[in-house]
């Protein structure tokens, strides 16, 4: 739990009651909880006592009304506003949840769904990847990075992944980035033009904040995309609309509009589960930790120097 703004260490573990579901709910037994970057913020604003916006578990109890699951039923869910995943239990609404299949296990729906369905709808939707299309991919050894990296090979693009250290190269290329450059700050301008032979690529996908909002607006061809994605990480960059060059276009994707109903929920998460069973979507575990260890989770999730998705277990 949170009792106050602040570092990772304070986050607590408390022992709290049983909840139990009310109508429309399901009682969830907790076997994974995914960690995002978002949960730090929520840390350092305290915007919810419990943190965790994604899980895995069995349901445990159904409340009235619930039809879709039955206790025994393996589900992953979503809770993007109302966060309490790192927790033994868990009650949500039975339309953030989706049934898994036998043939994704529980780390893998755990490290897939927020992060996945954030990169389909990136690819989808905010820059709909067609074949041929080069795009920017920043931190692409990160959970998001390495999901958006297959998502557009997928599709038939290429990619030009940026790592923050030497070490993260590898694991960038074996998620099939087709050119990998380490690069802090603007440092990536001149060799992504140098690859694209100047002209520059169709979409970037920026999660790195402000400090790179302006470089990624640089390497974008005529009519390109800029999804940016990165506000948690430090200052929001403004731009005036005059401003924005080559005509190109600028998106905030929120993955809360890509998932309005639980049938697009279902859809999308079984549009990723199919390309887990094809073996055309992999996910690293970079971190497995006890829920006791959420803080050194925090800690490490902080210092970036992780790859792949980070994963709690009550």
């Amino acid at each position: 739990m949170i009792d106050e703004a602040g570092g990772p260490d304070v986050l607590q573990l408390r022992e709290l009651p049983s909840p139990r579901p009310g109508p429309g709910e399901i009682l969830v037994d907790v076997r994974v909880a995914g960690v995002n970057f978002f949960d730090t913020w929520i840390r350092r604003e305290r915007v919810a006592e419990v943190p965790g916006a994604e899980g895995v578990g069995v349901v445990a109890e159904i409340g009235d009304g619930v039809h879709e699951f039955a206790p025994g039923d393996r589900v992953g869910w979503l809770t993007p506003t109302t966060h309490s995943s790192y927790a033994e239990q868990v009650v949500l609404p039975a339309g953030l949840a989706v049934a898994l299949p036998d043939a994704v296990d529980d780390e893998t729906a755990g490290a897939l769904l927020l992060q996945g369905l954030t990169a389909h709808h990136f690819t989808t939707v905010s820059h709909p990847v067609q074949p041929g299309d080069v795009t920017l991919v920043h931190a692409a050894a990160g959970g998001v990075g390495l999901m958006l990296t297959q998502l557009v090979k997928a599709r038939g693009g290429t990619v030009i992944g940026l790592v923050s250290r030497p070490e993260k190269v590898e694991v960038a290329t074996e998620a099939g980035a087709d050119h990998v450059l380490i690069s802090t700050g603007d440092a990536f301008v001149g060799p992504v033009r140098e690859l694209t032979g100047g002209a520059g690529v169709h979409a970037v996908f920026d999660g790195a904040g402000a400090t790179t909002f302006a470089a990624s607006l640089d390497v974008l061809r005529t009519h390109g995309t800029l999804v940016f994605y990165g506000p948690l990480i430090g200052e929001v960059p403004r731009i005036a609309m005059n401003e924005i060059p080559r005509s190109t276009r600028i998106t905030y994707g929120v993955t809360e509009d890509h998932i309005r109903t639980p049938e697009e929920l279902r859809a999308h998460a079984g549009e990723l589960f199919a390309l887990v069973e094809k073996g055309e979507l992999t996910v690293r575990i970079g971190g497995r930790y006890p829920l006791a260890e959420a803080a050194r989770a925090h800690a490490d999730i902080e210092s970036r120097a992780t790859t792949g998705k980070l994963l709690l277990f009550p």
